[in-house]
This record gives C-alpha cells, structure tokens and sequence, in this order.
C-alpha cells in the first residue's frame, strides 16, 4: 500500500469505528448492590453490579458480615457462610436463588467437593444454575471455598 492511501485507510478506520460504537448504542446502565448484610468488599469491587437485566456477584468467602472475619469450622460452614453472603446480594437486588444462572466455585481443595456440594444444592434446589468448579492454590484470608454468580431477572 503506497503512503498516499494511509490518509484515505485512516479516516475509513475512524468512520467505521464510528458507526460501530452509534450502532451499539449507549454505554449500559450500571447498579450497584450494596447490602450490610454481606461482607463489606476487601478490596476494590463492587458486592454486586447490576447491568442489562443481569446481577454480577463478586466472589464471596466465608466471612461473617458483622465481623468480616472469617467464619472458622469446616468446608460445610464455610459453604453455608458464602451462601448467606450471596443470598444477601441477591435479595438486595430483589433476587432469589431461582433467579441463578451461573455459578462459579472456587475450592482449595477438590477433596472437598462433596461436603460442599451437598451444602450447594439444598441452596439451589431441583433446577440449580450451571457451574464451574475449581481447585484453587489459594483464596483470600485462608478461605476454603469461594463462589461467585450471575444472576437474571
């Protein structure tokens, strides 16, 4: 391509870019979700964010919203404490747990999937949400167990 044709290939460039971002329309509109019945975030996110009819829940760990220290005992009430967190977001956001459409599970150690997974579906009942399930090498504050979801309204 001669240097003649870089001006012409530049202003097609900005036009289409243009016409891109005019056809996607306005940038969403974005909520957040803020409950005291959850844990205050430990760094920079958000409890939750809402945006195009969907809630983003941050990955909640075992932590006990009153203290925001780590619940201790076992993988069981562990679970059953990220839970409450979540179950706290969703109804924040005038959510319950049918309104899950994706969970992720981040484990310390897969041995304790079973344990969890029990805890999980009395959450989630008959039609429980899709999900993911990893080991992880470590979670925030000695955590066990870490999940996160999106849910729809």
């Amino acid at each position: 391509m001669s240097r003649s044709h870089l001006p012409v290939l530049g202003i097609m460039l900005c036009a289409a870019g243009a016409a891109a971002q005019e056809a996607s329309g306005p940038p969403p509109v974005i909520t957040v979700v803020t409950t005291t019945q959850a844990p205050k975030p430990i760094g920079p996110y958000s409890q939750g964010v809402i945006s195009r009819g969907l809630l983003f829940a941050s990955g909640q760990i075992p932590l006990d919203p009153k203290t925001n220290e780590l619940v201790p005992g076992d993988i069981e009430s562990q679970t059953e404490q990220v839970l409450k967190n979540l179950l706290a977001v969703l109804k924040e956001a005038k959510m319950g747990p049918q309104n899950v459409v994706k969970t992720t599970v981040f484990l310390l150690d897969l041995a304790d999937f079973p344990r969890m997974n029990e805890v999980y579906g009395r959450t989630f009942g008959k039609q429980p949400p899709a999900r993911s399930t990893i080991q992880v090498a470590a979670l925030p504050r000695g955590a066990r167990v870490e999940i996160d979801l999106v849910a729809s309204y």
